[in-house]
Formats: structure tokens, sequence, C-alpha cells
């Protein structure tokens, strides 16, 4: 673990990190190594943000550096949100249908990903039919449901309701998320927490999967 490096991720000084990681590289550090660092100078961040020393734009700063951290390490890493540097499980996010918002679920993805978390992004306007297929092929214990859109409330509903049906509901917790979405949202639909930015989804994802 380079202290360097996760205190330079901790203190969002983006040309620090970069050059930390350059050098890292340069004398050989396994990238997974160096990934590691950045992941827990990520996770400082996150207990900043809950502590409103940090806030949402620091999150979002944070998730980019981290990206452009990444990509200095090439193959080695498999890409920020593949299985290759998860530490974690299988996330699975999108908007859903009739709605193509992606701001808040591009922000919630790139987060989770920087945190170590193997992110699948369905991408926005989601049906449920590649929900359904989401769940059988990668097997997440979290999936995130975006929708800033209150007339698309009951395509959540239905949603949940056919993957309750198809036996996928019992073994997942379904996370909603967006400006509309509140606590009465979320007993309507029949989903498991409203996360009200990424940070919270980070936690909420952690605690379930048992990690500290």
């Amino acid at each position: 673990m380079s202290k360097k490096l996760v205190e330079a991720m901790a203190d969002l000084d983006e040309d620090l990190v970069l050059e930390e990681v350059k050098a890292l590289v340069g004398q050989k550090v396994p990238a997974m190594d160096i990934i590691a660092s950045l992941q827990e100078g990520m996770g400082i961040v996150g207990k900043r943000f809950e502590e409103k020393e940090y806030f949402l734009s620091e999150l979002i700063m944070s998730a980019e550096i981290f990206n452009e951290a990444s990509k200095l390490l090439g193959d080695g890493t498999g890409g920020a949100g593949n299985a290759g540097t998860s530490k974690y499980g299988t996330f699975v996010m999108g908007t859903i249908y009739d709605d193509i918002h992606d701001i808040g679920k591009n922000i919630v993805t790139t987060v989770m990903s920087s945190n170590g978390f193997n992110v699948v992004d369905l991408g926005v306007d989601v049906p449920t039919a590649k929900y359904v297929e989401a769940i059988k092929q990668y097997k997440p214990k979290v999936i995130g449901i975006s929708c800033l859109l209150t007339t698309a409330f009951d395509n959540i509903k239905e949603c949940i309701q056919t993957l309750e049906k198809e036996g996928l509901r019992k073994d997942i917790k379904i996370l909603i998320g967006g400006g509309p979405v509140d606590e009465a949202t979320c007993k309507y639909v029949g989903a498991d927490h409203v996360c009200k930015n990424a940070q919270e989804t980070v936690e909420y994802s952690k605690k379930y999967m048992g990690i500290n």
C-alpha cells in the first residue's frame, strides 16, 4: 500500500495522484496493488463526504481522478469497472424504461466502480427484460434502478414484480434513487432502500455484502 498515493487520492490532488501512479508503474508495482491504494483513498473520500467535509462535487471529482489514474495502468487492471479489479461483488444499474435521464446513474456507477465494485451499466430506458437477463447472467447481490420521472414509478413497480415472479427477488437487494424518489416511493414500488446519493449506495451495498 502506497501511503503517499492513498493520501493524494483522499486529498483529491490529481497531479500528485497521477505522478505517484506513474512512479509506481515505473517501479513495476503490480496494477492491483496500485488500485488497492486508490480504493483506500476513495474510502477516505467517502468518510469525508459522510462527515460533510466533502460534498457531491468532491465525490464526482474523486471518481474522475480515479478513472484517470486507472487509465495509466493499461491492461493490468482490466478497466476500472471490470471484474478484474473488483474487490467486492457485481452491481447492476440502469435508468428504468420511459426515462432517459443518465447523470445520476452515471455518477453512481462511476463511484461504485472506483470503490471496488464490478459495475454493469445497463444504460437508460431499460426494459424489465433487460434487468431479468442481467440478473440471471451476472448474479448480482444488489441492483440499482434510477428514475427522475414520477410517471415512471409504475414501471419500477412492474419491474420489481416481474423479478419476484421470475424467482429472482429473494436473493438481491433493490436500491432506487433519483430526484422525486422517497420512502413512500420505495414502499409503493416494493424496493428495499432509497439511496439519496452515490456514497449511500456504496455504504449500503458494502453493508449488505458483509464488507466493513
